[in-house]
């Protein structure tokens, strides 16, 4: 048993090493260079006054302040469509919930507006 237990956890981390690897590589549709085109959200953005940078990773994003590195706010978001994003979370600095909805109008620009009615800008950061 424990054997096939060895070889099964071996195994398992073999194929997400190889996963890994395949994801990480630029495969026959990678363009010159390697680099593959952002797809979604995911990313660093930036907004339209420069003063926080936003970063989107598998399914979490989080706020931090471009002149300290301070953390303005956390959650998650989900894309709702091919362009479309919902994003929630909490307002590290007002303690208080936050929640946004977000066009993808290009692979460098997402518009967003607040539950409040707020639109912003943000800028992917390359």
């Amino acid at each position: 048993m424990t054997h096939i237990r060895t070889t099964l956890t071996a195994g398992v981390a073999a194929a997400a090493a190889l996963t890994l690897a395949a994801c990480t590589t630029g495969g026959p549709s990678a363009p010159p260079g390697g680099s593959l085109a952002p797809r979604g959200v995911e990313g660093s953005w930036i907004d339209a006054q420069g003063t926080g940078l936003s970063t989107f990773s598998a399914g979490r994003f989080q706020t931090v302040a471009t002149d300290t590195g301070q953390k303005l706010s956390d959650g998650s978001y989900v894309m709702t469509g091919s362009t479309s994003v919902e994003i929630n979370g909490t307002s590290l600095i007002r303690q208080s919930p936050i929640s946004f909805n977000c066009l993808l109008v290009s692979t460098s620009q997402l518009n967003c507006t607040s539950a409040s009615g707020q639109n912003f800008v943000l800028t992917r950061r390359g």
